[in-house]
């Protein structure tokens, strides 16, 4: 059977996560490719992408084989296994797949629950980068972290928790505490944690789990890094080295958020190079490697004026709209929004935001084909609602995005966010139409 075929079908029949010492039994079985792989372990709200963006891209110019998981997929499944910054080949998946699938045949012979979809897709992770034998293995939490499929990794060189800010409280929990809690549940008895420190709460629980388990905290903050505005969409990150000097790395991306994520990652390498682990001869070509980073829908231009963005909570959407204001006051023109929002998230919160703050001329609403997409008539009503903000409901992508292309004049700016499914579907319509990305 087709990996992807199958992969698809697991939502339909399973459900119910694995314990974690039943996930490490079935690695037995893979014959525990996750131990003979380093790995960086990055959990966090929002960032928790670029962050993994920056290390891969930074080790891999500096000539290190690296593995790098992460989630969701916009388009195609394989884009959550890189090697090298690139999708695995088709080949290598599938053959991933199969020694996988074979593993959770035995396991359910054996009286083990059948692998989830993402429990699955991270067993052919560990096989993947163990058979390609890469240097360093960057990967992503799936939910949370405490009780993530991810979590079973023993003995990471360094875990890393990006911003916290309030998403999925119906599993972390309803306040920034408890996803704190739920976050730091990856730290390790001794192993450093780099952190986000712009929340003082979440803060206050990573530092507290950090200390009973004797593991160094790295806060980073305002005070660890600087963002300097150069014009002409150009930023550059003035980030504190280990020796108290200011390393600048221009960030490649047009949303000064990212200087923050930039600086967490650097504090990464920088700790690596500290501990031996990294050669620090190779200091230029990792600075190098943070400036070539790229990942797609972070306030993405993939057409003239036209912007993709994931962000899909009230945290990521408030960096969105800083990110947009700037463009916006470079650029000028009107502002135009094409949004769409499960529901599941605060999208009410994201909305009265946006109509605050971002006060688009006009909004089109869209329903995402995702079962839990909400319907574009409520979408557009919340908009109306919220801001008295001019909106169109779509029940479909497509039309939405030829709607506001049409809508669009010359030195318009397009912004599209709200959900990362949105942003896949948008991808495929823009690759399809303009034959790109």
């Amino acid at each position: 059977m087709k990996a992807e075929e199958y992969l698809n079908q697991i939502p339909m029949w399973t459900r119910e996560k694995n314990s974690q010492k039943d996930i490490r039994r079935i690695l037995g079985y893979l014959g525990n490719p996750d131990r003979k792989i380093p790995v960086i372990h990055v959990a966090g709200t929002n960032g928790k992408g670029s962050v993994c963006a920056y290390l891969t891209s930074a080790l891999k110019e500096a000539g290190y084989r690296v593995g790098t998981f992460v989630s969701p997929h916009l388009v195609e499944i394989r884009e959550r296994f890189l090697l090298n910054g690139k999708m695995v080949g088709t080949e290598s998946f599938q053959k991933a797949f199969e020694k996988v699938k074979e593993a959770a045949d035995q396991a359910m012979e054996d009286g083990l629950r059948h692998p989830t979809f993402f429990e699955f897709l991270f067993y052919m992770a560990a096989c993947l980068f163990a058979e390609e034998k890469v240097d360093f293995w960057v990967m992503e939490t799936g939910l949370g972290g405490r009780l993530d499929t991810t979590n079973v990794v023993e003995r990471p060189l360094l875990t890393v928790i990006t911003s916290i800010s309030l998403d999925h409280t119906r599993y972390l929990g309803e306040t920034v505490e408890a996803i704190a809690g739920e976050k730091a549940g990856i730290i390790k008895e001794g192993i450093p944690v780099i952190f986000s420190d712009g929340n003082s709460a979440a803060s206050g629980v990573i530092l507290k789990t950090a200390s009973q388990r004797h593991a160094p905290g790295y806060p980073v903050n305002s005070g660890y890094y600087r963002v300097i505005d150069e014009g002409a969409g150009k930023l550059t990150a003035e980030i504190r080295d280990l020796d108290g000097k200011m390393q600048r790395i221009r960030i490649p991306f047009p949303a000064a958020y990212q200087g923050e994520n930039a600086a967490i990652a650097w504090k990464c390498l920088s700790l690596l190079i500290e501990s031996g682990i990294l050669d620090a001869d190779r200091k230029e070509a990792l600075v190098c490697g943070m400036e070539a980073t790229k990942w797609p829908g972070r306030m993405e231009e993939v057409l003239p004026g036209v912007f993709l963005d994931g962000a899909h909570n009230p945290g990521g959407i408030q960096a969105f709209i800083q990110a947009a204001l700037r463009i916006k006051e470079e650029r000028g023109g009107r502002i135009l929004l094409l949004f769409a929002a499960v529901e599941d998230k605060d999208y009410g919160r994201m909305i009265e935001s946006l109509c605050e703050e971002l006060s688009p001329e006009l909004t089109a609403a869209v329903r995402l084909k995702s079962e839990r997409g909400l319907s574009a008539a409520e979408l557009a009503r919340c908009f109306q609602e919220k801001g008295n903000c001019p909106a169109f409901g779509f029940e479909d992508a497509k039309e939405a995005f030829s709607f506001i292309l049409s809508e669009k004049g010359e030195g318009d700016l397009v912004f599209c966010a709200g959900s990362l499914y949105l942003i896949g579907e948008l991808k495929e319509i823009i690759r399809r139409r303009y034959d790109k990305l």
